[in-house]
This record gives C-alpha cells, structure tokens and sequence, in this order.
C-alpha cells in the first residue's frame, strides 16, 4: 500500500505546484497567499509518503484530496483534477491493502512449507 499511495502523494506533488503557477495569474489572491497554500498542501503531500501506514496517515491524505478537490475554486481545472486523484488516492488504498494482505498469505504460506 506504501508504494502506491506515495506514487500518488508525489503525483500530486507536481500538480499542486503547477496549480500554484495558474494561481498565479489570478487577480483574486495575492502571490504570497498562494505559494504558502502551495507550499504547505505540498509539504504534506510530501510528509504523507512517509506517513502512510502511521495511524492517520490515510486520514491526512482524504483531507488532501478534499483541499485538491476545493482549490477548485481559485483554479477550476483542479476540480477535475482534483477528483480523478480523489479516485486514485482510494485505488491505490483499496488495491494495496489487498496487496499487503496476499503478500501476508504469502508469508505465512512460505513459513509453514519450510522444514
């Protein structure tokens, strides 16, 4: 699970900061409110690929979705965005704990078959 939801945390690294870039051009925020948003809501993407199987690591990473999906607002291609991550954040959820649990089975079958 580890590896699928920090590929998607990184992923979305790059599409904060290219959103910032378009933010940018907005006459409705000012270049420093944007970049401290940016920044922060990148910094969190990065510090969730390390904090993933930490007790609310996947909690943070549904929060972020949610601001992905709000910074809609100020850059309206980040509502789409936004969502096609919010479904790639729950793939990669959804399909790494079963990969998790299958490379458990795994294990354990490994270690029973020995002699």
């Amino acid at each position: 699970m580890r590896t699928l939801c920090a590929s998607t945390l990184i992923g979305e690294f790059f599409v904060i900061g290219f959103a910032g870039l378009v933010a940018m051009k907005s006459d409705d925020a000012s270049m420093a409110v944007v970049w401290t948003v940016c920044g922060v809501a990148m910094l969190l993407s990065l510090l969730l690929c390390g904090m993933i199987t930490r007790p609310g690591g996947i909690q943070l990473g549904w929060a972020l979705q949610i601001a992905l999906i709000a910074s809609g607002f100020v850059v309206p291609a980040m509502f789409f965005l936004g969502v096609l991550f919010a479904g790639l954040w729950w793939a990669s959820v959804h399909y790494g704990r079963k990969i998790d649990e299958a490379k458990a089975k795994w294990a354990a079958q490994a270690e029973t078959a020995e002699p």
